[in-house]
């Protein structure tokens, strides 16, 4: 099937800021909603509200899109909560065939994600009492069950936590099918409470910090030998890696762990392995900047070498192809991603924008408020661009006037073949002159650049846009991962929005 972007006639709505925008289908406003969804409050939306629009869009749109997008959002977005609500919610409203319990099984790929399923599915459904999880979905239980035959002790072991809804809890809901006596073994020790203690870095230091000691000094020189047995043990996973660099650099670790440190953080394939989101190479690299330490510059380069990896497949971008890159760093663009994280919108934009200027050679860069304002910046630092742009954000003002980038273009009558904005869409003319993206576009495409297409990369998922994107050439993109260039290229090879989730086979 497929699914279409925007009808032809799309509806007049209004943005956040009571601004003239264009409604999307029932479709596309779900896609753009949840590949930029953390389940965090935005500026403008709750997360009662985005869930509360995830809830109706479901209801309106063809079952097998909905399969189809919880799968794209936790295999190439690497998104983790917003499937499970996709998939209990499909559960609600599709029934009759195997179409949930394929898709449960194909979201769960850890094993804590067995009990969020059951989790949200509580939540979702309003349970109480102390069967809070009775007349369970039989498509959900039966994905859930097939789970369980993914994991391995080590794995169960390691999120085997004392929540609400426990593994065991999990385990005697779904009844899986042992696949052999080995599993069985498992599935026992599952029910009995002895999954083996996983060697994990959370376990070694945490039995480190229940010893006692004598000063201080042997303290730390305990803490630094247990981090270059973590270094040493392989055993200390990719992202534990980046969430602690700081905590391995303080603890004064040897120079040969620092070197192995490096090495693996700027490995290619493991980076792919990883399938880190770009932008926690960005929180990891601001949490050593100030980091007092000999090796701190190469960690960091390290880190450099690492986002690369997330540019490597972006395409269509040669000597001859003019680019102009524009990060919004408007008021609105400051919402954290998550409660806990210092990363905001704003920082996501410029981590997208930075990862294609590091692919384009003929390039105009900047970011736009009040005002636009072009920085030249060199291809090969895109952490450092990062945070020189970060440095200069107050420069341009606090409002989403995107016409004023246009602008520029006319003036200088520049001819660009990409015209590319990283925003909440949420344009609006704070200078009340009647300009608006819109019309200005429209004049530089008759007048200046008729062949210019002009993509907008949404980051927060609001379900508006200021242009109508089946005209002038305009196309939308949604997302915080580096997949969002997939989407790219689909588009430049003649193909819609959708056909990278309408490629899903279920």
């Amino acid at each position: 099937m497929k699914f279409n972007i925007l009808k032809k006639k799309a509806g007049l709505t209004t943005n956040k800021e009571k601004q003239k925008a264009y409604k999307m289908t029932p479709e596309m406003e779900l896609y753009t909603t949840v590949v930029t969804a953390s389940l965090a409050n935005k500026f403008y939306d709750s997360q009662k509200e985005t869930v509360d629009r995830i809830v109706k869009l479901i209801k309106q749109v063809d079952p097998v899109f909905v399969a189809k997008l919880a799968i794209y959002t936790r295999e190439k977005m690497y998104l983790r909560s917003i499937p499970v609500v996709l998939v209990v919610e499909l559960a609600k409203i599709h029934r009759g065939d195997s179409l949930v319990r394929k898709t449960t099984e194909r979201v769960i790929q850890r094993a804590d994600e067995i009990t969020e399923m059951l989790a949200y599915y509580q939540l979702s459904n309003a349970r109480e009492g102390d069967k809070k999880l009775n007349k369970l979905s039989k498509q959900i239980q039966k994905g859930v069950a097939g789970a369980f035959n993914k994991f391995d002790e080590y794995q169960f072991a390691k999120y085997n936590r004392k929540t609400e809804i426990t593994l065991k809890d999990a385990l005697f809901l779904a009844h899986p099918k042992a696949k052999d006596d080995e599993q069985q073994v498992l599935f026992n020790k599952i029910v009995n409470d002895t999954l083996e203690v996983p060697y994990t870095w959370e376990v070694e230091l945490s039995r480190l910090g229940q010893k006692a000691y004598k000063s201080n000094k042997a303290r730390k020189q305990d803490l630094a030998a247990k981090w270059e047995e973590l270094i040493e043990s392989g055993r200390l996973g990719y992202m534990a890696l980046l969430r602690n660099l700081r905590n391995i650099l303080q603890a004064r670790v040897g120079a040969e762990y620092v070197r192995k440190v490096a090495e693996r953080l700027s490995d290619p394939a493991q980076v792919i392995r990883s399938k880190q989101l770009p932008f926690r190479f960005l929180a990891a690299y601001r949490e050593l900047e100030n980091v007092n330490y000999d090796f701190t510059s190469y960690i960091l380069d390290s880190l450099e070498d690492a986002i690369k990896v997330s540019a490597e497949n972006i395409a269509g971008f040669d000597m001859n192809t003019r680019v102009l890159l524009a990060a919004d760093v408007s008021g609105s663009m400051y919402s954290p991603v998550s409660a806990k994280s210092k990363i905001r919108c704003y920082d996501i934009g410029l981590v997208l924008c930075m990862l294609m200027r590091f692919r384009s050679k003929n390039v105009v860069t900047g970011i736009f408020g009040d005002n636009w304002k072009s920085v030249n910046l060199p291809a090969n630092s895109i952490l450092s661009n990062i945070q020189r742009l970060n440095e200069i954000e107050g420069s341009v003002g606090y409002s989403t006037n995107g016409y004023k980038v246009i602008e520029y273009l006319i003036e200088r009558r520049k001819v660009m073949n990409k015209v590319m904005f990283f925003t909440d869409l949420q344009m609006w003319d704070s200078n009340k002159d009647g300009a608006s993206l819109k019309v200005t576009w429209r004049n530089y495409k008759k007048n200046i650049a008729p062949d210019a297409k002009l993509y907008l990369f949404d980051l927060q998922g609001y379900g508006q846009t200021p242009l109508r994107t089946t005209d002038d050439d305009v196309y939308l993109l949604a997302g915080w991962s580096d997949k969002v260039f997939d989407v790219l290229s689909a588009i430049e090879e003649g193909r819609s929005t959708l056909s990278e989730i309408d490629k899903i086979v279920i």
